[in-house]
């Protein structure tokens, strides 16, 4: 009985294990893609979400900025043939990005509110060869 446990423990860690790894390399491109604007004075925060979305689902993730700040929004994700998108809208469902960049499993957006306020960042992945596939999003500001 005791070796069962162990095994099935054992089991759960790896399996644990591998979903955190995926995230963490999700995390890891969507930093990439930061990479060129963290040179232009851009700091990245600490704070990121992720997680996994079937094809063609959305994820909005609800944050506040603020007025005349420049936020740009970064989502990567560990599976090399997909492609993932992300936008910005204000509270009143308006898109407000001032730019925007798709590029397979790499994706970004740049926003700069014109009020302080509640914004709605939309995570899709577009594309992939995966019922679900993992995504993880960082954000930057200056």
């Amino acid at each position: 009985m005791k070796r069962f446990i162990f095994q099935l423990l054992t089991i759960l860690t790896l399996s644990l294990t591998n979903v955190c790894a995926t995230v963490d390399d999700a995390l890891s491109y969507a930093l990439e893609g930061a990479t060129p604007y963290v040179k232009e004075g851009f700091t990245v925060r600490e704070d990121w979400w992720g997680g996994d979305l079937a094809v063609k689902t959305q994820k909005a993730v609800v944050h506040q900025l603020f007025k005349n700040n420049q936020y740009w929004f970064w989502i990567g994700t560990e599976s090399p043939t997909s492609k993932v998108t992300v936008h910005v809208y204000d509270s009143d469902g308006n898109l407000c990005e001032v730019e925007a960049f798709s590029k397979g499993r790499i994706a970004g957006a740049r926003v700069i509110p014109k009020k302080t306020g509640t914004y709605y960042i939309i995570v899709e992945i577009e594309k992939s060869d995966r019922e679900r596939t993992h995504w993880a999003m960082a954000y930057g500001f200056r």
